[in-house]
């Protein structure tokens, strides 16, 4: 049976990225490091890390081994923290990823209020709009705004998503209101992504169209800008816009057609069996605070969604 020290060791070489990095947060040299990995390796009979001079990588049976060990020592959190009557109680470092625009609008002004509420957490947010690899990077938790896939992650619903096509007044005062989606193809429609696909739901049903637009970017944040400078339309999220809808800073156009609603506010984490109290009590907390119907839809016509757990499989 393995010794328990190896297996994190193990993990935490993973997480860091490397040994000296895992043997400086362990408070252990490099070559003792390597002597542990050496041991476990020669008990189980397998190779679990493939070595180079400048970095190290999974084999298979080693990201096997990973994700069964990473729930392991989670199970071992909540089972001390259960014997020393702390399982209300968030302790250590929370790593989270959440997209950039969503990250910094929805969940850091909210942050100090859930830190004031767990004095002994201390939070690692990473902002980042590409897909982490959850396990293989060491986050605890990650947010994802998607239409989520199979893999063998574990996801929660804990906002629903609205998007709507808007535009600026003065772009529709300059070019016109389009009345049916035909009618886009007219204007200067906006997207992040080259190709961008716009799902939408309406009377019909699901409808894909293809907008067209003068404007190439590979940022959300850019498109967002073009639309409240009147240089276009936009499918855009209440999240990101509800303020300037309410306002009348932006219009809504063709209401009969929204985004598509399988697109979801999600937390995802690498297990649902012996989840630690740090992650229950952050999603919690997020659940609570955006509810099923978000604050930023204040104002605005909605469809209300549920932020029940929701047991989904999840692309990383």
């Amino acid at each position: 049976m393995s010794n328990f020290g190896d297996l994190e060791i193990f993990a935490r070489v993973v997480s860091a990225g490397s040994m000296s990095a895992a043997g400086r947060e362990l408070g252990l040299s490099p070559a003792v490091v390597s002597k542990r990995l050496r041991r476990l390796e020669d008990r189980l009979g397998t190779r679990l890390l493939q070595r180079t001079t400048r970095q190290i990588a999974l084999t298979e049976a080693g990201q096997g081994y990973y994700e069964r060990v990473v729930a392991i020592l989670a199970g071992v959190e909540e089972a001390e923290a259960f014997v020393a009557r702390r399982s209300a109680t968030a302790r250590g470092t929370l790593k989270v990823s959440a997209p950039t625009s969503f990250g910094r609008m929805h969940i850091a002004p909210h942050l100090g209020a859930f830190m004031e509420a767990n004095s002994d957490l201390s939070i690692n947010l990473v902002l980042s709009d590409s897909f982490v690899d959850i396990v293989g990077e060491g986050y605890d938790v990650a947010i994802r705004i998607a239409e989520l896939a199979d893999s063998s992650l574990v996801a929660r619903k804990i906002a629903p998503v609205r998007r709507v096509l808007c535009a600026s007044p003065k772009y529709l005062e300059r070019r016109g209101t389009p009345q049916t989606l035909s009618d886009l193809e007219d204007h200067n429609c906006l997207t992040h992504l080259a190709g961008e696909a716009w799902r939408l739901e309406g009377p019909e049903g699901p409808v894909s169209i293809r907008p067209n637009g003068a404007l190439s970017t590979n940022s959300s944040e850019v498109v967002r800008e073009a639309v409240l400078a009147g240089i276009g339309i936009g499918l855009r999220s209440t999240w990101d816009v509800g303020p300037e809808l309410a306002s009348g800073e932006l219009v809504q156009i063709c209401t009969d057609y929204e985004g598509s609603r399988s697109i979801a506010v999600h937390a995802i984490y690498p297990t649902r069996q012996f989840l630690p109290v740090k992650v229950r009590l952050f999603i919690d907390y997020l659940a609570d605070l955006y509810g099923g119907v978000p604050y930023w839809d204040a104002g605005l016509e909605h469809a209300a969604g549920e932020t029940e757990p929701a047991r989904l499989s999840v692309a990383r």
